[in-house]
């Protein structure tokens, strides 16, 4: 540990680029910490039977500070690291989840959420930008993509917490759980204390030597002479000269030609992620399934958990062929998939569906067609398949990679901003939409998956199999509107190839034995 971290670990790809995932799993917890609770009567008796408007905005409380946390990780990343930046997120959401635990009223309740949302938009922005830059190319789509697997595994496991709790009279029923979310919090920010910087960071803050080590340590062996490293810290260094020559880092930046292209479409990816509709069958799935005529409240945990554990399942083969596959053909498919199931679901809700009263309240249920009820539920099911394999993971990979250094941790920090801001929106909106427009609710996010469809096919090219030097090559091929046209060799090289274009030498470094002889 006289590094700073531990070369063991820094010597394993899947390691090194998995663990600040739990950073993601933070936001998984967050979104069952809610759902699991929607039918809880303690819950509801505690915090005065919030209504739609309500609890949406409890809902969407914690989305609020995300949005604020993800937008200062543009300065905390550029100041401190990416390695201390993940480690203070994992103590932040502590202090909101001990809070959260503690919460007497609606304000307390909101006040916890909105910090530990504070917490998930610092690491939802930072551990994807982490993982891109500490990965090698032809594994980085599938680590980045591990995000959104520990977020769909937070969803998961704080869900079956939740539910066993559900068996326990008053309070505890769902402290116990909001309390039992800090540990992987804890163990994230002491953990990351054994894992290395940024290479990247670290060349940017003029320590080159520490980044040769540590990319030695991550792709070479510990050999500094390694062609992969060779390649990395020479194409890392040439980029930092380049960008530097361009002017200071600001926001400005990001208006820039060439580099405004890039914002849009990170963020659009962020944006569309959430106006795919996966929020209503993640935080308000309870409601999605009354609606389809499921009632009574183990019934539908139940229900509820079979959607979450496909979630995790679906999710795994995006993580091992998001590199073969590639970026495009997953969100085109994706798109198109998503919009399909959410228009039979509304097309089944409208038609068979009615004003009902389901727990005291008002909803729009289906009611004595049991066919139709497991239709609305397989369908719901299909859904969350769909986005779990294509969408989720791409919408984390996609944004992380396509930056220059110079703007990336504002670029990142801004595209995450983008999903906390409609996640908001959403969050709060989705509750009174539901018991106003009913089945017509699905009927708008499909049309947004169409739409997105349309977007991806004209505007994004492909990224996946290149370092993040090569990506440069790739935007610089133009066709802004004819993103199809740009093939996936473009971009690129080998290490002869950096040294003839840049005309550079590579720093040989001597080995220890040859340093003893000498």
């Amino acid at each position: 540990m006289g590094k700073g971290y531990s070369a063991a670990i820094a010597s394993n790809p899947y390691i090194v680029g998995s663990f600040a995932c739990i950073g993601g799993g933070l936001f998984g917890l967050d979104i069952s910490s809610m759902s699991g609770v929607l039918s809880n009567d303690a819950y509801k008796n505690t915090f005065g039977n919030p209504g739609p408007n309500a609890q949406g905005a409890i809902v969407a409380s914690m989305p609020a500070g995300s949005f604020v946390g993800a937008l200062a990780v543009s300065k905390l990343a550029d100041l401190f690291g990416r390695k201390w930046t993940i480690i203070l997120s994992g103590w932040i959401w502590v202090i909101g989840s001990i809070l959260q635990c503690a919460a007497v009223n609606r304000g307390m309740l909101v006040v916890g959420r909105i910090i530990s949302g504070l917490s998930v938009g610092i690491a939802s922005a930072i551990v994807p930008l982490y993982q891109s830059e500490i990965t090698e190319p032809r594994i980085r789509g599938r680590i980045v993509s591990m995000q959104q697997w520990s977020i769909t595994w937070g969803i998961l496991l704080q869900y079956f917490v939740e539910f066993g709790c559900s068996y326990i009279d008053g309070v505890a029923s769902f402290r116990i759980p909001w309390g039992l979310q800090m540990i992987p919090a804890i163990v994230l920010s002491l953990g990351m204390m054994f894992f290395p910087e940024s290479p990247r960071w670290l060349v940017d803050h003029d320590r080159e030597d520490e980044a040769l080590e540590i990319l030695a340590d991550l792709h070479g062996k510990g050999d500094p002479n390694n062609e992969l490293v060779q390649l990395e810290i020479n194409e890392i260094k040439e980029q930092v000269r380049f960008e530097r020559t361009e002017g200071a880092k600001s926001y400005l930046d990001l208006l820039k030609p060439g580099i405004f292209r890039r914002v849009t479409l990170g963020a659009s990816l962020q944006m569309w992620s959430q106006l795919s509709g996966m929020n209503i069958m993640m935080y308000y799935i309870i409601y999605v399934f009354q609606g389809a005529g499921l009632t009574g409240r183990r019934g539908n945990l139940i229900a509820d958990s079979v959607q979450y554990v496909l979630n995790v399942a679906f999710t795994i083969p995006a993580i091992i062929y998001i590199d073969k596959w590639g970026r495009r053909p997953m969100l085109l498919a994706g798109t198109l998939l998503m919009g399909f199931w959410l228009m039979l679901v509304g097309g089944l809700q409208g038609r068979y569906g009615h004003w009902g009263t389901v727990d005291g309240d008002r909803v729009w249920v289906i009611s004595d067609h049991d066919g139709i009820t497991k239709a609305v539920i397989v369908f719901s099911y299909l859904f969350v398949c769909s986005f779990a394999i294509t969408m989720g993971p791409v919408s984390w990979t996609y944004p992380a990679e396509i930056f220059p250094m110079r703007v990336r941790a504002k670029a990142v920090a801004f595209s995450t901003a983008a999903n906390w801001a409609f996640n908001f929106a959403l969050a709060w909106a989705v509750p009174p939409g539901l018991s106003n427009i009913a089945w017509k609710t699905y009927f708008i996010f499909g049309a947004f998956n169409f739409a997105a469809f349309l977007h991806i096919f004209f505007m994004f090219p492909e990224t996946a199999g290149r370092t993040l030097e090569e990506i440069e090559d790739v935007f610089a091929q133009g066709h802004v509107f004819t993103a199809w046209a740009i093939k996936r060799d473009v971009g690129k090289r080998t290490l002869e190839d950096v040294v003839r274009s840049n005309k550079h030498e590579i720093h040989e470094v001597d080995s220890r034995d040859e340093k003893a002889v000498a």
